[in-house]
């Protein structure tokens, strides 16, 4: 009887692994962007099962890249570094905050999302298969419709026993994060078209249901995509340049613009009412700009009355009001360093990049906050499909003809 040749061969350990690993992926990509319109803790719960199944199909067809030089690259690099810096100083100040039971549970929430982040990172195939992410713009343009039935017929189209409420808002936050390597993906596939018909029903998605926050998000995110495709030099520069800027003077922020806001929407407006609690914040204990408040006291204070009801809650305040100089220098450095260092190895990707920098910024400017867990999720969750994205970028194409006429004569 003749044997099998070895091209033939199969092996059920490899072809379980690839299994695994597009259930993985489908969850993240498909499963996710829908699913997060209509629960509320789809990322929290959701993510960390499509993660372990990467990890899973990664120890069995060691696919991924090698973990020892890709944790040296991590250990030496600024932005990795200076994240660290926040992190141990976020931990140093359970020393001093009021509220150091709830401080050690928003840390440990805080390790636990890093800790999922990296795990993604490193159980990602050193090449991603483009049939993989394909899902991905599948996936938002699913998430973009049910967004639109929902706004359009009503929450109560949810399934039943579904814990639904602010889920379309978070839902929509988490795609307007997802768009951005979505649509660096079919650019680098020369599908522009596509590109641009994303775009435009993810941006038809935030009408349905208007939100000041998302629709300035998207656009700022838009407007650093139009000028990074432009000039890709200068938008990285921009785009790193206002972000650390913003950051860096946060508590000058109050004092320039509250004389603004009081001109063009008078003195009671709601806006320049919270600007006016963070001038007196920043005055009343100019101490506190260098070590901070603690962890956690910017949510807890106003429930005990450390803080007006009506203070900012912006990334922008709750840096330093918690971590001081410190901690927000160090987070703007690492910012800074982590928007120069996106995309230079594949320029394709940097317009995308960079607007999901700007997007992402803006979400956590205008009242997201600091450490809520679905936020960090969100963040942690298109770091790793940006970084997905960008394992997909190898190209195998053909030689010419000409060539194969110089190699066969030689």
């Amino acid at each position: 009887m003749p044997r099998a040749s070895n091209s033939t061969t199969i092996d059920p350990a490899l072809d379980a692994a690839a299994l695994l690993r597009r259930i993985g992926f489908f969850g993240l990509f498909v499963m996710l962007p829908v699913l997060a319109q209509v629960a509320r803790r789809a990322s929290v719960i959701l993510a960390p099962i499509a993660v372990v199944l990467l990890i899973i199909a990664s120890a069995i067809d060691r696919r991924q890249r090698p973990v020892r030089p890709a944790v040296s690259r991590l250990l030496t690099a600024p932005a990795f570094l200076a994240g660290m810096l926040v992190v141990l100083w976020s931990a140093l100040s359970l020393t001093w905050t009021p509220f150091l039971g709830p401080a050690v549970e928003r840390l440990a929430n805080l390790s636990a999302t890093i800790g999922l982040a990296l795990l993604g990172y490193f159980a990602l195939p050193d090449r991603m298969r483009s049939a993989n992410l394909y899902l991905l713009p599948l996936g938002v343009v699913a998430g973009a419709i049910v967004a639109i039935v929902l706004g359009v017929f009503g929450a109560h189209m949810a399934p039943p026993g579904i814990d639904d409420d602010g889920a379309l808002d978070r839902g929509l936050i988490l795609l307007i994060l997802l768009v951005w390597p979505a649509l660096a993906w079919l650019r680098s596939r020369r599908r522009d078209r596509e590109a641009l018909g994303l775009a435009l029903l993810v941006a038809m998605a935030l009408t349905v249901q208007p939100d000041a926050t998302q629709i300035a998000a998207l656009a700022t995110g838009t407007l650093a995509f139009a000028v990074t495709s432009y000039r890709p030099k200068l938008g990285v520069i921009l785009t790193a340049s206002l972000s650390v800027a913003l950051l860096a003077v946060a508590p000058l922020l109050p004092f320039l613009a509250r004389p603004v806001g009081a001109a063009l929407f008078g003195p009671l407006a709601p806006a320049v009412l919270s600007l006016k609690s963070w001038q007196k914040v920043v005055t009343t204990e100019p101490v506190r700009l260098i070590t901070g408040h603690g962890l956690e006291t910017a949510l807890r204070g106003r429930l005990v009355g450390l803080l007006p009801l009506n203070a900012p809650t912006t990334a922008l305040f709750e840096f330093w009001y918690e971590l001081g100089i410190v901690g927000a220098l160090a987070a703007a450095f690492a910012l800074y360093a982590s928007i120069r260092r996106a995309g230079r190895d594949v320029p394709a990707l940097i317009p995308g990049a960079m607007g999901g920098f700007a997007t992402a910024f803006t979400v956590a400017c205008l009242g997201v906050g600091l450490t809520a867990i679905w936020w960090l999720s969100a963040l942690a969750i298109a770091i790793v499909v940006f970084v997905a994205v960008e394992r997909g970028q190898f190209r195998t194409s053909r030689p010419k003809v000409a060539k194969l006429h110089r190699l066969r004569e030689t």
